[in-house]
């Protein structure tokens, strides 16, 4: 209820509400100020409102009052039931669990206010599922009740939980779930056979490796804690037998280790033992987890085929043995019962069968055609033998026939050989090792021997010495063997071997006579080089070809020398046009006269000196150079000299004494320098002119001048 201090109760006031629910959930009186429900509350839908209330005048609409705010709060009351959100629930445990074994934790869920009495407090309990679970009234957790509670007994428990609110008083709200518990399977239960005893019949013609029955024992168990090996237990004829576990059945499988004989064993007993293979060690106490059955069989009889004496049959024959000759036997028998006769054939498959026949009552085996070692070795064939009473029922062995050998080869070298021998070979020297062969098949021990031939034994050229292990040697006799006088030798070698009667052959070995080395290394064989001089080593032969050599080379150089110097003509007088030194016979200021002109303005200005003193020059001993004598035209020269003289004497500086004047200096420009020969330190007769020629055309005159030439002292000027 709204009231204001300024509501006189005259109508004066209006009361107006606003906020959550006005208008919906609440109404208000606007004259008294009341506050209704117009509908009915849920706490779990809204646990409360917030609303606005305001008095307001009538007449002008105004606000008497501030707007005031207030709260509604809904008052739980126990309206709603436990809910288990996660039911039904599923849940496992083991089996043979003790007392109070964990197995569920359940949970319910009330709606109602938990901070206003008891709507909300829960309590938990079983409706159904008594003795086995309990649970805890305040937790929910269930667990076991009973112990030892066994799979094989009871596997699936369905145990009903009530959840109540108001603490379990009357009055209280109720929900209640299924819980759904496995127990799972431990291996609590040893393997037991249901019986102790089991019979088998087995037809003596199974074939080993084949099944011949099976057995079972049962484990109530579950899963891997039901797997069962079986063992076959060490006694009488368990070594004939095998068992295995089948894995889809757990059954045992027994199978044959060997074959069956009705006519030697009728019968077999012997255990077999059942175990579990992945053991509990919790339940040991109770008892070895395995059982023990005795399996007992009994062979059947049946129409089985001959059987023959041996697996395998081998013989033997001489080869060129008659046609028609026996060489043995084989034997078949019927082992059953009616002991019915046996007939034997070849099983022809080749040719090769046809070699032998054999009788078909008594089994013996004959030569049908003649046999050759040499051919075939051996013989591989099979004998079938098959009961009168019964064709159908057959056995077949195989049959090896080996062929002996008669001598009738005589021993050959075994490979061709290619045998040399060394010009400088020593006496005693061994040039070859031979072995031989024999087509025959050669019996343990046997032997050959080998020797020159009679005519060869008389001979001083080589001899054969027998090692006696089937090798023999070829030795030389002489000291040196010469290619010139014989170059192939043939040596005749008898080879016997020790069979009987004895065989021998007589084998031509040829030998070659090569030219080595001193080591003894082969250096050539062919005919061609017979015609080399004996004696002479490879290093002499290099040695001459080399000095002929060398005498060739100084032959060529010789006369090519000489065809240069023919080319080289002898200086005239007319092509005498050089630059000289040229002495007169003037008399001077005499040889004392060292002060009267200084040559060395005539010298090349480069080996001009500071000292600009006279120097004059000493005359030497005149050497005549060798001039061949000028042509008897040679008048160029005479008139150049003449030229000069005249020069000279016209010239007032000239001094009236000998001296040397240079007259063909070309100048700073010139390629070949000074042509003077003042700065030589050797005569004229010392010079070797002949690099003249290397200056090309413009000085082949000075070239001829001054190459060899011989002197003649009538033309000396």
């Amino acid at each position: 209820k709204l009231h204001s201090d300024l509501d006189k109760g005259v109508g004066t006031v209006k009361y107006t509400l606003s906020g959550d629910g006005a208008g919906t959930v609440f109404t208000i009186d606007e004259t008294t100020g009341d506050i209704h429900a117009i509908r009915s509350l849920d706490r779990e839908e809204k646990p409360f409102y917030t609303l606005r209330a305001q008095a307001v005048d009538v007449d002008t609409k105004k606000p008497l009052e501030p707007e005031s705010e207030f709260i509604i709060k809904v008052q739980d009351i126990n309206d709603n039931e436990p809910r288990f959100l996660d039911g039904p629930y599923v849940a496992s445990v083991p089996e043979m669990s003790p007392v109070g074994a964990y197995v569920l934790q359940v949970k319910a869920t009330d709606a109602d206010d938990p901070t206003y009495g008891n709507s909300a407090r829960v309590v938990y309990s079983i409706l159904q599922g008594q003795p086995y679970f309990s649970i805890d009234p305040k937790t929910g957790v269930i667990r076991t009740a009973l112990p030892n509670m066994d799979r094989e007994v009871k596997e699936q428990y369905q145990v009903l939980i009530q959840a109540k609110d108001m603490g379990g008083q009357l009055g209280g709200l109720a929900g209640t779930t299924t819980v759904n518990i496995t127990l799972t399977d431990v291996n609590d239960n040893p393997p037991r056979f249901p019986k102790s005893i089991f019979h088998l019949k087995v037809p003596e013609s199974s074939h080993v490796g084949s099944a011949i029955g099976r057995i079972r024992a049962v484990d109530p168990d579950f899963g891997k804690n039901a797997e069962i090996e079986y063992n076959i237990v060490p006694g009488d004829g368990g070594n004939l037998f095998d068992i295995t576990t089948d894995e889809n059945t757990q059954e045992g499988v027994i199978k044959l280790k060997k074959p069956l004989d009705f006519e030697t064993k009728k019968a077999y007993t012997f255990k077999v033992e059942a175990s579990n293979l992945h053991l509990d060690h919790r339940f040991h106490s109770v008892g070895p987890f395995k059982d023990t059955a005795t399996v007992k069989i009994n062979v059947l009889d049946m129409d089985e085929p001959p059987v023959f004496s041996k697996p395998i049959y081998t013989m033997e024959v001489y080869e060129d043995t008659p046609v028609g000759t026996i060489i043995g036997a084989v034997t078949a028998q019927d082992l059953d019962a009616g002991s019915s006769s046996v007939r034997y054939f070849i099983d022809w498959k080749n040719d090769v069968d046809n070699y032998f026949t054999i009788d078909a009552t008594e089994g013996t085996i004959a030569t049908n055609e003649l046999l050759d070692r040499e051919s075939t070795a051996q013989y591989n064939f099979s004998i079938i033998a098959s009961k009168v009473s019964n064709p159908l029922l057959t056995s077949k062995v195989n049959v090896i026939i080996n062929v002996l050998d008669v001598n009738e080869f005589p021993p050959e070298i075994s490979v061709p050989y290619e045998t040399s021998v060394c010009e400088n070979a020593k006496p005693g020297q061994v040039i070859q090792i031979i072995t031989a062969a024999d087509k025959d098949l050669s019996p343990a021990g046997q032997r050959f021997s080998f020797k020159l031939s009679s005519e060869a034994s008389n001979k001083p050229n080589f001899t054969v010495h027998d090692y006696r292990n089937n090798t023999a040697g070829i030795e030389t006799r002489r000291n040196g063997y010469s290619r010139r006088q014989q170059e192939l030798y043939f040596l005749p070698i008898v080879i016997e071997d020790s069979s009987y009667p004895v065989q021998s052959s007589t084998n031509t070995l040829t030998i070659r006579v090569c030219r080595c080395d001193s080591d003894g290394t082969i250096q050539s064989c062919n005919v061609e080089a017979i015609f080399l001089p004996v004696g002479l080593s490879t290093g002499a032969l290099i040695a001459i070809l080399l000095c002929i050599v060398i005498l060739l080379v100084i032959v060529v150089l010789y006369v090519a020398l000489r065809r240069q110097k023919k080319k080289d003509t002898l200086m005239t007088s007319k092509e005498d046009i050089r630059d000289n030194v040229i002495h007169y016979d003037d008399e001077g200021g005499g040889e004392e006269d060292t002060q009267a002109f200084d040559i060395g303005a005539l010298r090349n200005p480069k080996v001009i000196e500071d000292n600009k003193t006279r120097r004059d020059i000493k005359p030497d001993t005149l050497r005549f150079p060798r001039h061949r004598p000028p042509a008897e035209d040679n008048t160029d020269i005479r008139d150049f000299i003449n030229q000069r003289l005249k020069e000279n004497d016209a010239d007032p500086s000239a001094p009236p004494y000998d001296s040397l004047a240079t007259y063909a200096y070309e100048g700073n420009g010139s390629v070949a320098e000074s042509l003077s020969s003042i700065d030589s330190l050797t005569t004229e007769a010392d010079q070797d002119y002949d690099y003249l020629s290397d200056w090309g055309p413009r000085f082949k005159i000075l070239a001829d001048m001054f190459g060899e030439e011989s002197y003649n002292p009538d033309k000396v000027t």
